[in-house]
Order: C-alpha cells, then structure tokens, then sequence
C-alpha cells in the first residue's frame, strides 16, 4: 500500500462524508470546513456513516492521491473527536487504514545499550 512518508501530519475529519465525492470534492471539504491548505504536508481521513469505507487524500508533490479502502465484515474503529479534526501519529492512521484498533498502536521507544 502505498502510504505517504513519516513527516506528514495526518488529520482526521470528524463527521461522515458523502462517498461518492473524488479528488476536487475532498480538496473542497479540506479548504472550507477544515480550513487547511492541501499543499502541505498533511493527510487528510475521511469516513463513509457506516465507518466501514475510510478516504485519504494528500498533496503528492506533483498532484492529489486518493485511496479508499473498504472493509468487507468489519467496520473500521474511528476516533471519538471533537472539534472537527484530530491527529494522528503514523503508527495509528496506518492501524486505523488497516483495519485494526489504532488505540492499542504505541511507540516503543529505543534503549540505548
């Protein structure tokens, strides 16, 4: 799966979308509801009502990349938010993509021998 690399920001949209929206409808929501300019570095997640479909989109340099992803028995576990958007580190917007429960996904961090 081609995901974006580890300096992104990524930023969740709190409230359902229309599913059927592409590339230019996203980048719409991006700059009007949440106010954020789509040529930075920054993913943006969106979900269907059901939370069984997610979007990404982001700027890839050259232009916008959008997946979907839909699970077929499950429904993603989406974050509580408030306030219209939240981040989330790499490590758990690659669970939540996947299917798993970002929540359990922690950073381990290195020790030093």
């Amino acid at each position: 799966m081609m995901f974006p690399p580890n300096r992104v920001r990524i930023m969740v949209l709190a409230l359902p979308i229309d599913f059927s929206k592409e590339h230019d409808g996203l980048a719409g929501l991006v700059s009007s509801v949440l106010r954020k300019d789509l040529l930075t570095d920054m993913v943006f997640l969106f979900h269907s009502r059901r939370a069984d479909r997610l979007k990404l989109l982001y700027w890839g340099g050259t232009g916008l990349v959008m997946a979907d992803k839909r699970l077929e028995d499950a429904s993603f576990i989406w974050p509580a938010i408030k306030g219209g958007v939240m981040a989330l580190n790499h490590l758990r917007s690659e669970a939540l993509f996947a299917g798993r429960d970002w929540r359990k996904v922690k950073a381990s961090e290195a020790r030093h021998r």
